[in-house]
């Protein structure tokens, strides 16, 4: 598995065949936009839907949209935040981690958040922090198994959702293996 950076086209536009695949990787996690409500209608996730997420993500010069990709097939997208809009907080963050439904239960959601790690790892950073809706029980389990931590509970600043935020130190690298 390696990590591409999302580009956009110089019109401002996600690539047709980029945005497909994107679209049918968010569309295959229904449960969870069902629980974030992050779309309408989970189970009905659209191209223009997707194509506006991403572009109001990209428009935060500190964020980072990442493309997992194995085997030749996206596998999964990480956005990262640099910056956080708390200067008190440090630390960036890790704004989301999906992989494709379809693959859940294969390592390559533990394989995604080890790379993004050491990425930020190698840009300097020391922690990472993120966000876990509080209703998100699978993806507490996720992200406590990898050694993330709570360290406080608040809304979220976009829809003002319970959340928890988790924080993790990026001292060693893990290892783990890469079969792709």
């Amino acid at each position: 598995m390696f990590l591409a950076p999302l580009r956009l086209s110089p019109d401002g536009d996600l690539p047709g065949p980029v945005l497909t695949e994107v679209t049918a990787l968010y569309a295959s996690n229904h449960a969870f936009h069902a629980l974030s409500g992050d779309f309408p209608d989970p189970y009905d996730v659209r191209p223009e839907q997707v194509a506006a997420e991403l572009a109001r993500e990209l428009a935060d010069p500190h964020t980072e949209v990442l493309l997992a990709r194995g085997k030749g097939a996206l596998v999964g997208i990480a956005v990262t935040l640099a910056v956080h809009p708390d200067p008190a907080d440090p630390d960036p963050w890790i704004g989301l981690l999906m992989v494709d439904a379809n693959l859940h239960g294969q390592g390559h959601g533990r394989r995604l958040a080890g790379l993004v790690e050491d990425r930020l790892r190698a840009a300097g950073r020391t922690a990472v922090r993120l966000a876990v809706l509080e209703d998100n029980a699978r993806g507490l389990a996720f992200w406590t198994a990898l050694g993330y931590t709570e360290t406080a509970r608040r809304r979220d600043l976009d829809l003002g959702r319970p959340c928890r935020v988790l924080r993790k130190p990026l001292t060693e690298p893990e290892q783990t293996p890469d079969p792709a």
